[in-house]
């Protein structure tokens, strides 16, 4: 993928901010428990930094944990949204790649659905930076779980039809990317699942970056897509299964 390419769907967000707040899905408690296992320490009372914090789905579950939160994000379209849903947590306009923060400011510095969107070469040493000596790196993402035959078909469907589709997640190669630096890595996956209606499901499908850039072209492909649902789960309700992959880097 090109440069520009890899902006132009990361810029592709902004358009679609409200659709992505309300759609895409949260993470489930146990995610939270393997970061604090990897870490070796709690969420609670730690100064975390989240970047790409989109429109705060992550944000607002480390500050349930108990964590004080700052949030980092480039695009004005997801950040308009995450200031009115955590309008008391601080937020930055800024990207991964270049951190406007002090030496040794955070315990934590984590990224949910996030650091695919960053120049590793440059990310990780400012993570590593802004971090305290014992802090750690926390990366994760929302996987759809192909060990369920429909989703699997899903996702051949969509790399067929979709010209910028990009392979959902980035953990399988996290450990391998951060293996050039001074860390350690530690990795879980957590299996869960929500209920929700297949119109809801094409609502979070049509939030993916290369659904997203695609506009009025998306229809078409959602339009069949509501289809080969229906079909399944002719009642217009399905569980929608996930993993959830994390990886956590500490200083070696």
């Amino acid at each position: 993928m090109t440069s520009s390419s890899h902006t132009e769907l990361a810029r592709s967000f902004n358009a679609i901010a409200a659709e992505y707040a309300a759609a895409r899905p949260s993470y489930p408690p146990a995610l939270f428990d393997a970061v604090e296992e990897l870490a070796g320490r709690s969420l609670t009372g730690a100064s975390v930094i989240d970047v790409g914090a989109g429109t705060g789905i992550g944000t607002r579950l480390l500050r349930e944990r108990g964590a004080r939160v700052t949030a980092v994000e480039p695009g004005e379209g997801m950040a308009a949204q995450l200031r009115a849903a955590l309008p008391a947590v601080p937020l930055v306009r800024a990207d991964g790649n270049a951190l406007p923060f002090a030496d040794g400011a955070a315990d934590f510095v984590t990224y949910a659905q996030a650091w695919h969107w960053t120049e590793p070469a440059r990310s990780v040493p400012e993570a590593l930076r802004v971090l305290r000596r014992d802090g750690a790196l926390a990366l994760w993402w929302n996987v759809p779980d192909l060990s369920h035959g429909w989703v699997a078909d899903q996702e051949a469907r969509l790399a067929e039809r979709c010209p910028g589709y990009r392979a959902p997640g980035f953990s399988h190669t996290a450990s391998g990317l951060l293996a050039p630096f001074a860390v350690r890595t530690g990795t879980r996956s957590v299996r869960w699942s929500r209920r929700i209606t297949v119109d809801d499901r094409l609502r979070t499908l049509g939030t993916h970056s290369f659904l997203a850039v695609l506009g009025a072209e998306a229809e078409p492909v959602l339009r069949a897509e509501r289809e080969e649902l229906l079909a399944l789960f002719p009642d217009g309700v399905l569980d929608e299964p996930y993993v959830t992959d994390v990886t956590v880097a500490l200083r070696a």
